[in-house]
């Protein structure tokens, strides 16, 4: 399925449906892979919510908190106070590529018009303790790409990421946050998002309103970065950084990776030097850049499927798969990651059985799961 095509057939959540999906993947042991699985196997949010509890227990885990009504409630009204939503994975402003990463947010928390469903999106990301040069090279990559029609995503850290947002403001750029979308970090720029605001450009998060950030949310957050962006530039990156993690995000999803070279002598450029040995694509100015995705509008890998609300009660759900295939599952599963379809070969059993007992296991705080479509068993 096409962007345009996508376009055509957005999902359009009722208010029930919405509050319902944000109470699920508000819910214990709920993360967006969960999220699909339940809904593609229960036929809707709410059909989900109803077999949670009896999920939980056949994986071995007596209670499960499932977010409750009020609390969800709350959480859309507090969107409204500070002027913004939450948008459906599905849904038409849901930023386009995001839908083709590993595990999408169902929800995002959206503040801001509607640049969000640009799909000439370019991430530019980089040191925060950049040189002048540094800056002055994102800002003016920043500024090309925007004349030329692409929206700038970035992370609203200090340094480059602050550059190529300011460079952005006149064409649009979308900050992405690593803690809910009223918590500002760095908080030295909040005059930064309200200019981002102010000009039509978006702040954005999959984490709850309130939430502070913490070191393991920020690699959550850079997975974001890249999946919005058809490619991610990256300027001045220390050896280990988290700009690296970014490119490594935007490799697994097939993303393009252009590396802006720097002076051997200088260690923020250690980064994407090694980059460019790796096979990234130098690049000088933002020519060099749109060149290189030249008539692309979408990444080249398949369309992922989107979540489906079905308009009626029915549900495709097939009741308990039963304790043999259970045990079966489990005696195969262990502490190294292995591949859903390796289940369901060893095992015999039908694909359905096998995503719902991994449902059961997760929901039971019993299952990890990892990028690639692989599980493990948490002993």
């Amino acid at each position: 399925m096409n962007i345009r095509a996508a376009r055509k057939n957005a999902l359009i959540l009722n208010e029930a449906q919405r509050l319902a999906w944000l109470r699920l993947i508000r819910s214990e042991n709920v993360g967006p892979a969960t999220f699909r699985d339940l809904i593609n196997h229960f036929g809707s949010a709410e059909s989900a919510l109803d077999a949670l509890p009896g999920l939980s227990k056949r994986g071995g885990k007596s209670a499960i908190r499932i977010c409750p009504l009020h609390e969800a409630e709350a959480e859309l009204d507090a969107h409204g106070r500070i002027g913004a939503r939450l948008v459906a994975l599905g849904e038409a402003d849901y930023p386009p590529h995001l839908r083709h990463i590993d595990g999408p947010p169902p929800l995002l928390s959206v503040r801001g018009g509607s640049a969000l469903s640009e799909p000439k999106t370019v991430a530019i990301v980089g040191a925060r303790n950049a040189s002048l040069s540094g800056r002055k090279l994102a800002a003016q990559f920043s500024r090309d790409l925007g004349q030329d029609g692409h929206l700038i995503t970035s992370g609203l850290a200090r340094g480059i990421d602050a550059a190529a947002h300011e460079a952005a403001l006149g064409s649009g750029t979308a900050a992405v946050f690593a803690g809910g979308i009223d918590i500002l970090y760095p908080p030295e720029h909040d005059r930064l998002l309200a200019a981002i605001i102010d000009s039509g450009g978006n702040a954005i998060s999959e984490m709850p309103l309130g939430w502070k950030p913490r070191g393991r949310d920020f690699p959550r957050r850079n997975r974001l970065i890249s999946g919005m962006a058809l490619g991610v530039i990256v300027i001045e990156a220390a050896k280990g950084s988290g700009s690296l993690h970014t490119a490594r995000f935007a490799l697994e999803q097939n993303r393009d990776i252009f590396a802006v070279p720097g002076s051997p002598l200088d260690p923020r450029s250690e980064g994407a030097n090694g980059l460019i040995r790796q096979g990234a694509t130098l690049v000088t100015s933002a020519r060099d850049v749109m060149d290189a995705l030249a008539g692309r509008l979408e990444p080249d890998l398949p369309f992922t499927q989107e979540i489906d609300e079905p308009t009626d009660d029915q549900s495709p759900y097939g009741g308990d798969p039963g304790q043999r295939a259970r045990d079966k599952l489990v005696s195969a599963l262990g502490p190294t990651p292995v591949e859903i379809d390796e289940l369901i070969r060893f095992t015999g059993e039908t694909a359905r059985t096998i995503h719902v007992l991994l449902l059961e296991l997760e929901l039971a705080g019993r299952l990890e799961r990892h990028r690639g479509q692989r599980v493990s068993l948490l002993l």
